[in-house]
């Protein structure tokens, strides 16, 4: 069984190599010259802050229970937060000597929208609905955040999970150009907006 809740410190281990699924497929031209198994410990680092749990952002995981095992993650946040969140990632990269240059990522969260940063589930575990389930319980942690938008960007090259989205009532809003891929950047209005 499958279950979604939120992460916690103890997760970070598990939720890097989800989130750095994403990053190879995105292929930075930063990472390209970083091993696997380092990066992951940036990862793991950011992934274990206060920030990233749960101050600045959100991340949800969806946990095997009959395992024990982080099989899907979800992370987002208020658009206001994304430079900060991205500086505590630069940060431990940098502190790790791993990069040549310093990590400038690109800006991805349209204003006024809570970012889905990054979604991800194992590949074992694809197409068991981990994915829809991570989705459905960002609304809550949005409104919780005082926003009314859920924004999320999408590769060109990525159309099962454009899919996804639209089937979860994401529409294409506009295109982003993050490293050197393109990105349907996609929103969903929230309904039934309650104070925080």
């Amino acid at each position: 069984m499958i279950t979604i809740r939120e992460a916690d410190k103890d997760d970070a281990g598990q939720i890097a190599p989800l989130i750095n699924i994403i990053y190879e497929e995105m292929e930075l031209s930063e990472l390209d010259d970083v091993p696997a198994a380092r990066w992951q410990r940036v990862l793991g680092q950011a992934y274990s802050t206060d920030e990233y749990l749960d101050t600045m952002a959100k991340t949800v995981v969806a946990e095997d229970t009959h395992t024990g095992k982080v099989v899907g993650v979800a992370f987002g946040y208020s658009d206001e937060y994304e430079e900060h969140l991205n500086d505590i990632i630069s940060g431990y990269a940098e502190k790790a000597h791993i990069l040549d240059d310093e990590l400038e990522p690109d800006i991805e969260a349209y204003r006024n929208e809570w970012y889905l940063d990054s979604i991800a589930v194992d590949p074992n575990y694809q197409g068991q609905g981990i994915g829809g389930k991570l989705l459905r319980t960002l609304p809550k942690f949005a409104r919780r955040d005082g926003e009314t938008t859920i924004g999320l960007n999408v590769d060109f090259e990525n159309p099962n999970a454009k899919k996804l989205y639209n089937k979860n009532n994401f529409i294409t809003v506009g295109i982003r150009k993050i490293g050197d891929h393109l990105y349907f950047h996609m929103q969903k209005k929230l309904q039934n907006v309650m104070s925080a």
